[in-house]
């Protein structure tokens, strides 16, 4: 193996020869003025994030900004939409593992959504491989003998749109430094993608699409388009070969989807409803209210008012601003037993009508084996590419009550043991490097830990009462994490509990839903200790 030296001021872990064609010092020089260029914004916007926050916690609720007034009322449009972007009814989402990009790109939908962010463990040498993935997936020559198996995996056709969604700008890449300090996630999932794959698309006639996940601000939107204008420039390519959509998945950046879409419109294609970290965003975000604690989980669905709310806004604002409005994910996975999956495609055709008829352009699934139900709502059910021409201009208004309203249900003793066990079981996959994993007949990703470990750290906090009873205390969160853990050691069996190191992350597990104050995101000290 020949030796590998990084460019001066950027520092990497060794590479074996495959991993440094990813490193050639063209993509090195990239991202090391990318992230000298745009690092010290960023710290800024997130220090602006912790500022909001601060203020909420503080009893100032979420509201729209009256400074960027003139913003909303305005009219503007954003840039024309690619002709290859018109058409996403059905989207799949997974890992870049090279197994599931295959799957993906072979199934029968319009996109893929690759995903370096809530269903990817960022492992180091996940991350690489999963860059190289995606460069043999646009280059149209990727292949895969399962080890185990010997199946033989290949892609069949290559008609369906590869969308990347890179890491969240509150993430770090802890083994490459630049100046002796850590990157941006976001920045080295993007220079690495774009630089590779660029040129092959282009070639296609095709675009670099993205998602970017977890914005809150328009002035983070902003930086994104900076950081889209810079790339563009440095190699010399057109305004607009960079198309993003824009997840809707945190509380304050309902309240700030105009914003968004103004200060990205040269480069935005869509915002799409991401629910579950919507979900978890809610909670988060209005932590110290007690009149806002959700119940369990299982019934915050989008027939709840503050959801059904969001959705309906979403649709609106993007298609007053020519974009499209993408729906959320239904993350069922089939059942080979024929009554149950009966019912799981009941309630994914009852969750997509609802998608449709509030004017969505398209939605998500986390399995292929959902795309025939799901096809028949959004691909049969529309007359076009897209619903553009719904614009909802006979709605009343949505306003910040019907955003912030309480959801109405119970919070049981059920419920949270299921939060115990489904959180316990996907945190140990995710610091054993699996960020997408089955878990009771739903896809789950790291949205869903969020979710559960916040619903119970809101209500010890704020000290509520289950339907049998029993407050909400940490003695009883001990008691029942014990008791659940044991029921989850007995369903994996022991050798996968060693494997999986679900003591490390019973331990995690425990420590950041007993902490006094909320840590913001459970893959922070969980990336301390992945590899």
């Amino acid at each position: 193996m020949s030796k590998f030296t990084p460019i001066t001021g950027l520092t990497m872990p060794p590479l074996d020869e495959t991993t440094q064609a990813l490193f050639d010092p063209q993509a090195q020089q990239f991202l090391l003025e990318l992230v000298r260029k745009f690092r010290p914004h960023l710290k800024r916007l997130l220090r602006d994030r912790a500022e909001r926050q601060a203020e909420i916690d503080n009893g100032t609720l979420p509201d729209f900004c009256p400074q960027t007034q003139t913003i909303r009322e305005s009219d503007w449009r954003v840039a024309e939409l690619p002709q290859t972007l018109q058409q996403r009814r059905l989207e799949i989402t997974g890992p870049v593992d090279r197994k599931m990009v295959i799957n993906a790109l072979n199934a029968n939908v319009d996109c893929y959504m690759a995903d370096f962010e809530d269903s990817q463990s960022p492992t180091w040498t996940g991350l690489l491989a999963g860059q190289q993935n995606l460069i043999d997936a646009n280059r149209g020559d990727i292949s895969y003998t399962d080890p185990s198996s010997g199946k033989f995996y290949s892609l069949q056709q290559h008609s369906v749109t590869l969308i990347a969604r890179v890491r969240g700008l509150h993430l770090w890449e802890k083994h490459v430094l630049v100046d002796n300090e850590q990157v941006p996630g976001s920045l080295f999932d993007f220079a690495l993608y774009f630089y590779h794959n660029y040129q092959t698309r282009a070639q296609k006639g095709e675009g670099v699409y993205l998602y970017l996940p977890k914005l809150e601000h328009g002035s983070e939107a902003a930086w994104w388009e900076d950081v889209f204008h810079f790339a563009e420039g440095y190699f010399k390519q057109p305004t607009g070969t960079i198309r993003a959509t824009v997840l809707i998945e945190t509380l304050p950046a309902v309240f700030q989807m105009d914003e968004i879409l103004y200060f990205m419109r040269d480069h935005i294609a869509a915002l799409n409803c991401g629910r579950w970290d919507y979900i978890f965003s809610y909670i988060k975000t209005l932590k110290n209210y007690p009149d806002r604690v959700l119940p369990d989980r299982q019934v915050v669905t989008m027939d709840q008012p503050f959801l059904n709310a969001y959705s309906r806004l979403l649709v609106k604002t993007c298609h007053r601003r020519g974009a499209l409005a993408m729906g959320g994910m239904a993350a069922f996975i089939p059942s080979k037993d024929p009554e149950q999956n009966q019912q799981i495609l009941a309630k994914v055709r009852a969750d997509k009508e609802l998608e449709r008829a509030n004017g969505h352009d398209g939605t998500w699934i986390a399995h292929p084996g959902l795309a025939t139900t799901v096809r028949e709502v959004f691909v049969d059910g529309l007359d076009g590419p897209n619903q553009l021409q719904v614009i909802r201009t006979d709605d009343a208004p949505i306003t910040a009550k019907d955003l912030l309203e309480p959801s109405s249900g119970a919070r049981t003793e059920a419920g949270m043991r299921t939060n115990i066990r489904v959180a316990l079981q996907y945190i140990a996959a995710w610091i054993s490097g699996k960020g997408c994993v089955p878990i009771y007949g739903l896809m789950e990703d790291a949205a869903t830990a969020e979710i559960s470990r916040a619903s119970i750290w809101q209500w010890l906090k704020h000290q509520k009462s289950l339907d049998n009873g029993a407050t909400v205390t940490e003695e009883l969160f001990t008691q029942y994490l014990h008791e659940e853990a044991q029921q989850v050691k007995v369903e994996v069996g022991e050798e996968r509990w060693q494997t999986e190191r679900f003591d490390e992350a019973l331990n995690l597990f425990s420590r950041i839903t007993t902490a006094p104050e909320f840590i913001e995101f459970i893959t922070l000290p969980g990336y301390e200790l992945i590899d």
